[in-house]
């Protein structure tokens, strides 16, 4: 049974998420807050699995927790390779990857600020 859609804060989301991430073993797991720097989403969260099967398992069971639990559908692209997989939340980006795709990428760097305070490792 799906949720009907649920009204939920963005820091209220997130916690979510990363509760799900914790639950499936996610590696490395680092928040970064945009609010105030993009008006894509209020937050950015990165992190790792071991694998290509692990990765798509991380983030189907991200997308599945959220449809049942606020009936919020995600956009989800790069599922089918396993490398890069990117959940759009709506106010929380996910970007889960392979470690080695993701040391390519940097998306840490990209994003986080200088002083590192706007970012945190969960």
């Amino acid at each position: 049974m799906t949720a009907t859609p649920v009204e939920v804060q963005s820091d209220e989301l997130l916690a979510r998420i990363l509760s799900s991430l914790d639950d499936d073993k996610a590696e490395d797991v680092v928040v970064i807050d945009l609010r105030g720097r993009s008006s894509v989403a209020d937050h950015m969260v990165i992190c790792s699995g071991r694998s290509s099967r692990q990765v798509g398992a991380i983030a189907e069971k991200l997308v599945d927790r959220l449809k049942q639990e606020y009936g919020r559908t995600c956009k989800i692209e790069g599922k089918e390779q396993g490398d890069w997989v990117l959940i759009d939340a709506t106010d929380v980006v996910v970007h889960v990857f392979r470690p080695e795709v993701r040391e390519f990428y940097q998306l840490e760097k990209m994003w986080m600020p200088a002083s590192g305070a706007e970012a945190r490792k969960v």
